[in-house]
């Protein structure tokens, strides 16, 4: 996390939002990410959307796990609520948080071995719940924090730092949200603002869960041909009783694509990635049809982006667990815990 905070300087032209804020009332801490890192994009683009929904900040709850991506929540809103749980637990941790008070702005941070490994069935269970939050995976298929090990999102026939072979098949987090019954499940690229804030405006407008799998490119294990997600840049130190890397400040990727276009992105190590967005006429109220459209594209080696299916309507979390509209973190002692006669009553109902 980052312990260096940004001055609280504001010029007096900036813009301000419906609530009187600008956008320097949205920034966080410092990062401390390897310069160029896609991550670093996507914070810029929640600021953007934060700030043009005039979310108030003290309304936002920000988790996350363990990653690189869950550094995130440090570089933005720095006002807001937050928490950063253990590796993979972060729905747990969501689910009761909004248990308690449904009237906060959640948004989880997490990467794709948060996600997809050691915490894919508190994911799943998440989006079965449809608890009320937006769930962003910041993608990059490989272990940041734990020098590039491939992940559970890295594609087959990818080749690690050293160069092993990925011979296990991706799982796609899109395809898993679609098929686990998510009602909003979107795909991003850090590189495509123009793109990636509307999606995110999208995904914190939904009442439900909404899942945004961001394609992240990493600056520092992605500098080695065949690896189609990530890249590295390694130095020697120049003392003889150790090493380190070096990571060299690197130009963030951007790219413009037309709808319905597909576009081929170079990446800072010379690969480069297939991006598709999404036709006009595409449905995205087809639950099957966005997941055979999805599967067929992957198979041609293309990473469709955009609002891959969306469904309205239906009780969220808080609704199916009848939690009331007054939070259980604003109710009164008396209310919660009215006694210890009405805990015999309750047992002796129960004998």
């Amino acid at each position: 996390m980052s312990y260096i905070t940004r001055p609280k300087v504001t010029h007096p032209a900036l813009a301000r939002n419906d609530l009187g804020l600008t956008m320097r009332d949205y920034v966080g801490g410092m990062s401390t990410l390897c310069a160029g890192c896609g991550h670093d994009s996507i914070t810029g683009a929640l600021i953007q959307a934060a700030f043009e929904l005039s979310i108030p900040p003290h309304g936002m709850a920000k988790l996350s796990g363990i990653g690189c991506s869950s550094k995130t929540p440090a570089y933005f809103a720095s006002s807001s609520h937050g928490f950063n749980s253990v590796h993979g637990r972060m729905p747990s941790v969501s689910t009761g948080a909004a248990a308690v008070n449904g009237q906060l702005q959640y948004i989880g941070i997490s990467g794709d071995g948060d996600s997809l490994s050691i915490g894919i069935g508190q994911f799943v269970h998440a989006m079965r719940r449809n608890l009320n939050m937006l769930y962003l995976i910041e993608d990059n298929g490989v272990y940041g924090l734990t020098k590039g090990q491939f992940s559970a999102s890295a594609d087959a026939g990818s080749t690690a730092k050293r160069g092993e072979v990925n011979e296990q098949p991706a799982i796609d987090p899109c395809l898993l949200a679609i098929a686990s019954g998510c009602r909003f499940v979107a795909r991003g690229f850090s590189g495509d603002r123009a793109q990636l804030v509307p999606l995110l405006k999208a995904g914190l407008s939904h009442r439900g869960f909404a899942m945004i799998d961001v394609i992240s490119p990493c600056v520092t294990f992605n500098d080695h041909e065949g690896s189609t997600k990530s890249y590295r840049f390694t130095r020697e130190n120049a003392y003889p009783i150790g090493h380190t890397d070096f990571i060299p400040p690197e130009v963030e990727i951007k790219a413009e694509i037309g709808v319905g276009e597909a576009h081929r992105v170079d990446l800072h190590g010379g690969e480069s990635i297939l991006l598709r967005k999404l036709a006009k006429e595409y449905d995205l109220s087809d639950r099957g049809a966005a997941y055979h459209y999805l599967s067929r594209r992957q198979g041609k080696g293309e990473v469709v982006t955009g609002l891959l299916f969306m469904q309205e309507g239906g009780a969220d979390m808080h609704e199916l667990s009848r939690l009331g509209e007054t939070p259980l973190s604003t109710l009164q002692h008396e209310r919660l815990c009215p006694g210890s006669n009405a805990l015999a009553e309750l047992q002796d109902r129960l004998r």
